[in-house]
């Protein structure tokens, strides 16, 4: 079935076009997630949450693109939404001692694992996701979207509801501070 179909269907409230929704985009909302929230266990939730919301507000897509662009939009705001939640949750709980400096919740992130990273480069990925959290939430945005999903410029715009020259602007920025975050880490020995 194509595009329109499924959305069709959707609207409809299709169980058969659901299930077929999830098994096309699971993986690409997994991966998107998990991009942005970095655990497993939180990119699982956030995936449901997305599959959950497309299924309600299958009726608001009004097709000016993409489905998957529709999804990615969620998921990233989806995920956004959940690193705040959780980030509240953790101060109001007091373990500042989690916390550093700039209040960036602190972990272990050589245990972090996304698909497709080689195991021996493992250690460098970790380093590498440990700089893209310190980004600021757009710049980390576009980033990862542009990385990790390998979304071009213009789908990029489309999901962030940008110009594709603020993208760029995005990119650029978002591989200044890497740099320089990267370098600070070399020159304290990291």
């Amino acid at each position: 079935m194509n595009e329109q179909e499924l959305i069709q269907l959707l609207r409809q409230g299709d169980e058969l076009a659901f299930k077929t929704l999830v098994e096309s985009y699971q993986d690409m909302v997994f991966n998107t997630a998990l991009g942005v929230v970095q655990n497993d266990s939180d990119a699982e939730d956030v995936a449901q949450e997305v599959f959950i919301q497309v299924y309600k507000s299958i009726d608001q897509f009004k097709g000016d693109a993409r489905l998957s662009t529709w999804i990615y939009r969620i998921t990233t705001t989806k995920a956004l939404d959940h690193i705040r939640s959780k980030k509240r949750k953790k101060r109001f709980a007091f373990l500042t001692s989690l916390f550093g400096a700039d209040n960036e919740l602190l972990h272990d992130p050589v245990d972090f694992y996304h698909p497709g990273v080689a195991l021996d480069r493992k250690q460098q990925a970790a380093l590498l996701f440990k700089a893209i959290e310190q980004l600021p939430e757009n710049q980390k945005t576009a980033f990862t979207l542009h990385k990790t999903e390998e979304l071009s410029y213009q789908e990029i715009a489309d999901v962030m509801s940008l110009s594709v020259s603020a993208v760029e602007s995005l990119l650029f920025r978002a591989r200044q501070n890497l740099r320089k975050i990267l370098e600070k880490h070399l020159q304290q020995g990291g």
